[in-house]
C-alpha cells in the first residue's frame, strides 16, 4: 500500500461575501496545511493553492502521508534529591510521577541539566492514521478563519460566514468520515447552480478540477480570472474598443462567478456628456461592469457585463444589464446638468456653513487659508500668485455639488469639469483636480506646477492646523490622516523638484491656523453672549468670509484667554520633524539604508529637495573605497570635539605644527575647502563628497601619527581647531559619521 495519498477537502456553502472570499479561501488553505504540519504529517505542497468559487472553499493536495510518524514524548520528573530518600528509596513524589506515567519507577530514565540529575519518562508510540485526524484538522482550520460576524442557521449553535450545505473529504479513493458544521462528509459535490444543478461525484481527488469543469464550475480562481480577461477583452474588441479592466473589479467579478461569460452592452450617446469618471464609477463600483474605451482612451457608449451563466438568449441578459444602468446614468446626467446651472463659483457659498474642524472653523475658512498660502509659495514654483489664489479659492467648491454628493470619489474631478464649463483657464481647471494628488500610496504627484502648489498648500495647512488644534497622531490613531498628508506633501516636493523653504511655509500656516482658532473661539463666545444674534450680521465683523481680516484683537484679548501667536516656533519644528519622519519609509522602500537616511536627517534641513539631493549624494559616496575610513575618522573627530570643555578655537596657527602629518592635513583641508566651496554653492554634492574622499591619506596619517590631547594647551587647541575644520567640511553634505558601524 502507498504511504501517501491525494487529499481533497471541499466545503460547500451558500454564496460567500465576494470581497472576503480570497482571504477566506487562503485562511482555510493555510489552516489545513498548518494542521497537517503540527501533527507531523508530511505532504507535497508543489502546485497547491487555495481553490474557491462563490459557493465553495477547497484544498487539493496531490500527496499526503497516510500515517503520522512515531510519536516520541519526554516528560521530566523530580530531581534525585526530591525523588529518592536517604536510603535510595522512591519518595511519594517519584512514586506519583511513575504512577502517572503508568510504569514502575525503576523503568524511568535519568537525565541531567544545570540544576542536577533528575528522572525522566521517555515513550514512543505509533503515529495515528491521517484519516483519523482529518476531521479535527478541518474543524481547527474553520475555527481559525477570520469571520467577524458568523451566520447561524436552523437551530444550530454554531456559525460560519454563510450556511454550509455539503462536505467532500477524500483521502485517496476513500471517503473520510467526518461531521462538520452540521453536514457529513461524502464524495458528492454540486455543479453550477443553474447550468448543472445536480450532484458531482468524485472517485479520486485528482478528478476534482476536471469534474467540476464538466459541471460548468471553474474552481481554480486563476483559470477563472484568465477566462474573464480573455472574454472581456474579446467582447470589447468586437465593438471596436478596448476594455478598461480594473484589478479590483476583476477580482470582485472573479468572486461572483463560477462560469463567467462576457456580454457586450451599450447605452445612449447622450450620456457621454456627463464626466466619464462618473459613468465609469457607476459601471465599476455599482454594477461590476467593464467600461469600453475608444482608440483615444476616452469612454465609449459600450461596456461589458460578465454573467455567471451561458444563456440561451444572451440578448435578454444584455437588456437586463442595460436596463439596470440607465437610471443611474440618468441620475448622473441630472446632477451634472443641475450643477452646471448653479455654477462652480456660487457653490462656494455653501462652504461657509460646513464645519471643517471645531477649532479651525469652516471649510470656507480652510479655503481662505490655503488660498493665502498658495499665493505666498507660488513664486517658488514659478507660478503666477494670482492664478494660484484663484485656483485655491475654487478648489473646494465642488464639495457642494450634487455630483460629488452622489459620487464622493469625484471631488476635484467634478470641480475640473465645472471650472472648465465656467470659462476658467485650463491650468486652473486641472489644478482643482490635482490638489488631491497623490490620492493613494501608489498614485503619482500632481503633474502641473500649479497643481503642485495647490497640493503643497493644502497639505501644509492641514498639517499646521492639525498640530495647532491638538490633533497630532498618537500610536495607531490618526483621525485627521496627518501621516498621509505629510507623506503626500513630501513626495510632491521631492518628486516635483520644488525648491521650497518648508519651515517658512509651515510658520505662515501655523500663524494662520492660530489666528483662525482665535476667531473660531471668538465666534463661539459671541454666540453665547448674544443668543439669537442674526447670522447675516456676522458679515459686518469681517470674520466669516476672511479669518485673516482685521479681527478685533482687543476684543479677543479682553474676552478670551488665548495663547499668543508667537508660540508657533516649536510647532513649526514639530511639523517639519513629523514630515521628515514620514520620509523614512519612503526612502526605505527605495532600499536606502537607515544609516544614510539618518546622516542627512540629523542636519534638520528645511528644504526637502535639498534633503533628497544630499541623500542621493551620500548613496554614491558610500560606494567609494574611502567612505568607511572617512566616516570612522569623522566619528572619531566628533567624539574628541564633544569632550572639549569650552569653545573649540576656529583659528589655525601653522607655526604651531610640529608634526609633518598635521601640516599635510592642514594643507589638504585648505585645498579641499577651496575646491568644494563653489561646489557647495552649486549644490553639486556628489562632486563635493568625491573631492573630500581624496583626503583619506592625510586623515589616516594624522590619526596614526599625531596625538591631539597633548599637555601643551596651545598645540592641543591648534590641533582641535584643525579637527574642527576637517570635521565641518566632511559633514558639509551629511553627517557621514553615521555611515561608520
Amino acid at each position: 500500500m502507498s504511504t501517501t495519498q491525494p487529499l481533497l477537502i471541499e466545503l460547500g456553502t451558500e454564496e460567500l461575501p465576494v470581497k472576503a472570499l480570497p482571504g477566506l479561501a487562503q485562511a482555510f488553505f493555510d489552516g489545513v496545511l498548518d494542521g497537517l504540519h503540527k501533527r507531523g504529517i508530511g505532504f507535497d505542497r508543489d502546485g497547491a493553492k487555495p481553490l474557491y468559487t462563490p459557493r465553495r472553499l477547497a484544498v487539493l493536495l496531490r500527496a499526503v502521508d497516510v500515517q503520522q510518524p512515531e510519536q516520541k514524548s519526554e516528560v521530566l520528573g523530580p530531581y534525585l534529591n526530591i525523588a529518592l530518600d536517604a536510603e535510595g528509596q522512591p519518595t511519594k513524589a517519584l512514586q506519583g510521577f511513575a504512577a502517572k506515567a503508568g510504569i514502575d519507577w525503576t523503568a524511568l530514565e535519568r537525565t541531567s541539566d544545570a540544576k542536577g540529575e533528575r528522572f525522566v519518562h521517555r515513550a514512543t508510540k505509533p503515529g495515528a492514521d491521517t484519516a483519523s485526524l482529518l476531521e479535527e484538522i478541518v474543524r481547527e482550520a474553520l475555527a481559525a478563519m477570520p469571520i467577524p460576524k458568523p451566520m447561524r442557521w436552523g437551530g444550530h449553535d454554531y456559525g460560519f460566514a454563510r450556511p454550509v450545505h455539503w462536505l467532500v473529504l477524500l483521502l485517496g479513493k476513500d471517503v473520510v468520515p467526518a461531521q462538520v458544521l452540521g453536514v457529513s462528509s461524502d464524495r458528492m459535490s454540486r455543479g453550477h447552480r443553474f447550468m448543472h444543478d445536480k450532484p458531482v461525484w468524485f472517485s479520486l481527488p485528482g478528478d476534482y478540477i476536471e469534474s467540476l469543469r464538466g459541471a460548468n464550475v471553474l474552481v481554480d480562481p486563476d483559470e477563472r480570472r484568465e477566462r474573464i480577461v480573455q472574454e472581456v477583452t474579446a467582447a470589447a474588441s468586437a465593438t471596436g474598443g478596448s476594455a478598461r479592466i480594473d484589478a479590483g473589479i476583476l477580482e470582485e467579478v472573479n468572486g461572483l462567478t463560477e462560469w463567467p461569460v462576457a456580454i457586450a452592452c451599450g447605452f445612449e450617446r447622450e450620456f457621454l456628456a456627463v464626466p466619464q469618471e462618473a459613468l465609469i464609477a457607476t459601471m465599476e463600483a455599482n454594477q461590476k461592469f467593464f467600461p469600453v474605451l475608444d482608440a483615444a482612451g476616452t469612454l465609449s457608449e459600450r461596456f461589458i457585463g460578465v454573467a455567471n451563466i451561458s444563456s440561451r438568449d444572451e440578448s435578454e441578459v444584455r437588456k437586463g444589464y442595460e436596463r439596470v444602468i440607465r437610471p443611474r446614468f440618468a441620475d448622473a446626467k441630472f446632477f451634472f446638468d443641475e450643477d452646471l446651472k448653479q455654477g462652480l463659483a456660487s457653490m462656494g457659498e455653501g462652504l461657509k456653513t460646513v464645519k471643517y474642524q471645531d477649532k479651525l472653523g469652516t471649510v470656507a475658512d480652510k479655503v481662505a487659508r490655503v488660498a493665502a498660502l498658495a499665493e505666498a509659495i507660488a513664486p517658488a514654483a514659478g507660478v503666477d500668485p494670482a492664478q494660484a489664489r484663484r485656483a485655491a479659492e475654487l478648489s473646494k467648491n465642488d464639495l457642494q455639488s450634487r455630483m460629488v454628493n452622489e459620487f464622493p470619489e469625484l471631488q476635484g474631478i467634478a470641480g475640473r469639469y465645472y471650472a472648465k464649463a465656467a470659462g476658467e483657464g485650463a491650468d486652473i481647471s486641472v489644478a482643482i483636480d490635482e490638489i488631491y494628488m497623490p490620492r493613494f500610496a501608489t498614485d503619482a504627484v500632481a503633474p502641473s506646477k500649479l497643481g503642485q502648489v495647490l497640493a503643497v498648500a493644502e497639505r501644509v495647512d492641514t498639517l499646521a492646523g492639525g498640530f495647532c488644534a491638538g490633533l497630532k497622531p498618537t500610536g495607531n490613531k490618526d483621525p485627521f490622516a496627518l501621516r498621509r498628508s505629510a507623506l503626500g506633501l513630501a513626495r510632491t516636493i521631492v518628486e516635483s523638484e520644488l525648491e521650497l523653504d518648508l519651515s517658512k511655509a509651515i510658520q505662515r500656516a501655523v500663524w494662520s491656523a492660530e489666528r483662525c482658532i482665535k476667531v473660531a473661539a471668538w465666534r463661539e463666545k459671541l454666540k453665547k453672549i448674544n443668543a439669537g444674534f442674526p447670522t447675516e450680521n456676522w458679515e459686518d465683523l469681517a470674520l466669516v468670509n476672511d479669518p485673516f481680516a482685521a479681527a478685533p484683537d482687543q476684543m479677543l484679548e479682553n474676552d478670551l484667554e488665548v495663547k499668543p501667536i508667537g508660540a508657533e516656533d516649536l510647532r513649526v519644528t514639530d511639523v517639519v520633524d513629523f514630515i521628515v519622519d514620514r520620509l523614512r519609509n519612503y526612502y526605505g522602500d527605495q532600499s536606502v539604508p537607515s544609516q544614510q537616511f539618518e546622516s542627512v536627517a540629523v542636519l534638520r534641513l528645511t528644504s526637502l529637495l535639498d534633503f533628497d539631493r544630499r541623500l542621493k549624494a551620500i548613496a554614491e559616496f558610500a560606494k567609494l573605497p574611502e567612505a568607511e575610513a572617512l566616516a570612522a575618522a569623522n566619528k572619531r573627530s566628533r567624539n574628541i570635539l564633544k569632550k572639549v570643555e569650552g569653545e573649540v578655537p576656529s583659528a589655525i596657527d601653522a607655526s604651531l605644527f610640529n608634526e609633518p602629518a598635521e601640516r599635510e592635513l592642514a594643507e589638504a583641508v585648505d585645498a579641499a575647502v577651496a575646491d568644494t566651496d563653489p561646489l557647495l554653492a552649486q549644490r553639486d554634492y556628489v562632486a563635493v563628497l568625491g573631492r573630500l574622499a581624496r583626503l583619506r591619506p592625510q586623515v589616516d596619517a594624522f590619526f596614526d601619527k599625531v596625538m591631539v590631547n597633548v599637555d601643551d594647551s596651545a598645540v592641543r587647541n591648534n590641533r582641535l581647531a584643525l579637527l574642527k575644520r576637517l570635521s565641518d567640511r566632511l559633514g558639509s553634505v551629511a553627517a557621514i559619521e553615521h555611515l561608520s558601524i
